[in-house]
């Protein structure tokens, strides 16, 4: 049975005082309202993880991911963060690919592929985003765009490997942007991404991964999303900045 998760990407918002007291907010509030099945992320900025794990880490069902890593252990370069470092402070996933990284930060399919296995050979789980642009969506093929993302990050993988990994299908055209990909849209895109998989791994495996969707998923529109057949849950942006929100979404399934 594939995991039901919902994680918050807090991106580059909130003072460590305002992060501790939504992180403490949100265990607070889950930890009446919320099924355990449901697997809780939250992604803060670098500075608050340690301090956020310390808060969560009593949570039966709360966890602590990075907004991103260095594909090397160690070294001279300033201003990254290694995964051994991460893991030293209680993460347990590490969001990868995020589009505005790869968009503002030059990021290519194959630096995350040294990324994915990095955090698989320290014991992280990977959040791997993929999703296409506006032009690719309307003029393109978003199927193809989306599979070579996949293929050139995650085929250098054994199907043990990839069984550990995350994915994230955040359409580009939906991210901050108030508009959201269909219900419809979004089946149509984690069924290609399951097919794809099972293709390379086989259906039993590919029937394994939790795909995520993320994309403008806000409360009134995360039960219709969820409830589609491939998708397991969201990767969630704004509306992971105020509890209430985040709880709500958590609850939709």
């Amino acid at each position: 049975m594939r995991k039901k998760i919902v994680a918050g990407n807090w991106k580059m918002n909130n003072t460590l005082e305002a992060g501790l007291q939504l992180a403490s907010e949100i265990v607070n509030i889950a930890q009446d309202e919320t099924d355990s099945s449901v697997t809780l992320v939250l992604a803060p900025p670098f500075i608050h993880l340690y301090a956020v794990q310390k808060l969560i880490k009593e949570s039966s069902n709360v966890y602590l991911a990075a907004q991103n890593c260095n594909e090397y252990d160690s070294g001279a370069y300033t201003g990254e963060v290694s995964v051994d470092m991460l893991k030293s402070v209680g993460a347990s996933y590490v969001i990868l690919g995020h589009s505005e990284r790869r968009e503002y930060f030059n990021e290519n399919n194959q630096q995350l592929a040294a990324k994915v296995s990095k955090v698989l050979e320290k014991g992280l789980t990977p959040i791997f985003c993929c999703g296409e642009p506006l032009d690719i969506r309307e003029e393109g093929d978003p199927y193809a765009y989306v599979n070579k993302q996949i293929e050139e990050s995650l085929f250098h993988l054994s199907s043990e490997e990839v069984g550990h990994v995350v994915i994230a299908y955040e359409p580009i055209w939906a991210i901050g942007t108030g508009k959201t990909a269909s219900s419809d849209q979004a089946q149509q895109m984690h069924k290609n991404i399951r097919d794809f998989l099972a293709n390379q791994y086989g259906k039993d495996r590919a029937e394994s991964i939790s795909i995520l969707y993320g994309g403008s998923c806000k409360p009134d529109n995360a039960r219709e999303l969820f409830s589609r057949q491939d998708v397991d849950g969201g990767l969630i942006g704004g509306a992971s900045l105020k509890s209430r929100d985040f709880i709500e979404i958590a609850k939709s399934y």
